[in-house]
C-alpha cells in the first residue's frame, strides 16, 4: 500500500473509498447502505456467505483486512469483541496489524462495542502513526442497521469526527460526538447498562402483576401512564403479545441477543471496577443475564421475562 499522505481527503469532492471489515448481523446491512449511497467498498469477513452477499450488492471482496484497506481512505470495522479489534489493528501471534500498513491521514472508524481502555489503546497507536481513529459504537440493533437508522456514539478528535459524520449519517439517523477517544464506548455501555436494568425490572414488575391476576397489556398501559413508564414498556415490551412486531411476540427471535446484552453489561462492570465506581444495580443485572444466557443466549434480551414465567419461552 502506498504511504502517501492522505490529508487532502477533506478537499476531495468524490466519495472516499471505504474498507469495511466485519460483516455480521450488524456489519452487513451497514455496508449495504453505504453501497446504496454510492460509496465504493472493499469488504472482508471470515464468512464466505457474508462476503458473497456484499459481492452481489457491488462490493469488492478481499482476502484480508490489509487487502481490503488497499487504496481506501476510510476503514470501518464492526467486530465481535476487543480481542478481534486488537488482532485486526495491532496484530497478534507475531503478525503486525492493519495500522502499520495504513497511510497517514487514513480515517479509521471502529463501530465494535469494546472496553473503553481497548479503544484508547488502539487510538494511541493510531495517533502515533498519524492515523485518525474513532470509536463509534452503535445503538439500534439489526433493525436499525437494515433501516439505516442507527445511533452512532463517537469518541475521538473533533476534526476526525467532522470527516466521519457524513459517512455515519448514511447508516444512522443520530450521530453524537461524545468526547475524546474511549468516550463513545463509555457512553454506549452506560446506555446498555441502564437498558439491561430497565428490561430486568420491567419483566419483574409485569410478572408480579400477572401472577396476581392482572392482564399484562392492561398493566403495561397503566404503567405507561404512570411514573413507571420507560422505553422497554413503550417500545420493547418483554411480555408476549402486548406489542406487535417486537421479539417477545415472535418467540424472542431477532432483536438484540441476550448474550450480547451480557457482554455489554460485563463491559460496564469492568469499567466501573477499573474506575472505582459503584454500580450495584448494574452488577445485579449482569448476574441475572449471566444465568439467563446459559440456555437462552441467542434469544432476544427481552426473553429475561422467562426467568419469571418459563411458559413464555
Amino acid at each position: 500500500m502506498s504511504k502517501k499522505d492522505m490529508s487532502t481527503m477533506d478537499n476531495e469532492t468524490t466519495k472516499p473509498n471505504i474498507a469495511f471489515i466485519g460483516l455480521g448481523n450488524m456489519g452487513a446491512p451497514m455496508a449495504e447502505n453505504l453501497l446504496k449511497a454510492g460509496y465504493a467498498l472493499s469488504v472482508y469477513d471470515l464468512s464466505e456467505e457474508a462476503t458473497q452477499r456484499l459481492h452481489k450488492a457491488g462490493a469488492r471482496v478481499s482476502d484480508s483486512p490489509n487487502d481490503a484497506a488497499n487504496n481506501a481512505q476510510v476503514v470501518i470495522s464492526m467486530l465481535p469483541a476487543g480481542q478481534h479489534v486488537h488482532a485486526v489493528y495491532l496484530g497478534s501471534d507475531g503478525t503486525h496489524g492493519l495500522l502499520a500498513d495504513l497511510p497517514k491521514g487514513t480515517l479509521v472508524i471502529d463501530s465494535s462495542t469494546i472496553a473503553a481502555a481497548d479503544a484508547e489503546l488502539v487510538a494511541k497507536t493510531a495517533t502515533k502513526l498519524g492515523i485518525n481513529f474513532l470509536d463509534a459504537p452503535v445503538s439500534g440493533g439489526t433493525g436499525g442497521a437494515i433501516a439505516g437508522s442507527l445511533t452512532f456514539i463517537v469518541g475521538g478528535a473533533a476534526e476526525a469526527f467532522s470527516k466521519a459524520e457524513p459517512i455515519l449519517a448514511v447508516m444512522g439517523k443520530n450521530v453524537f460526538h461524545a468526547g475524546a477517544n474511549g468516550a463513545g464506548q463509555v457512553a454506549k455501555i452506560c446506555n446498555n447498562m441502564l437498558l439491561g436494568i430497565l428490561m430486568a425490572g420491567t419483566a419483574e414488575a409485569i410478572n408480579l402483576g400477572v401472577k396476581n391476576g392482572l392482564d399484562p397489556k392492561v398493566l403495561s398501559d397503566i404503567m405507561l401512564q404512570s411514573s413507571g413508564r420507560n422505553w422497554t414498556l413503550e417500545v420493547y415490551n418483554p411480555y408476549p403479545n402486548v406489542l406487535e412486531n417486537v421479539p417477545s411476540s415472535n418467540g424472542y427471535k431477532g432483536g438484540f441477543m441476550s448474550k450480547l446484552m451480557q457482554k455489554d453489561l460485563n463491559l460496564a462492570l469492568q469499567t466501573a471496577q477499573d474506575t472505582g465506581v459503584e454500580t450495584p444495580m448494574g452488577a445485579k443485572a449482569t448476574e441475572l443475564y449471566e444465568s439467563h444466557v446459559v440456555e437462552h443466549g441467542d434469544r432476544d434480551f427481552s426473553s429475561i421475562m422467562g426467568r419469571h414465567d418459563s411458559s413464555v419461552l
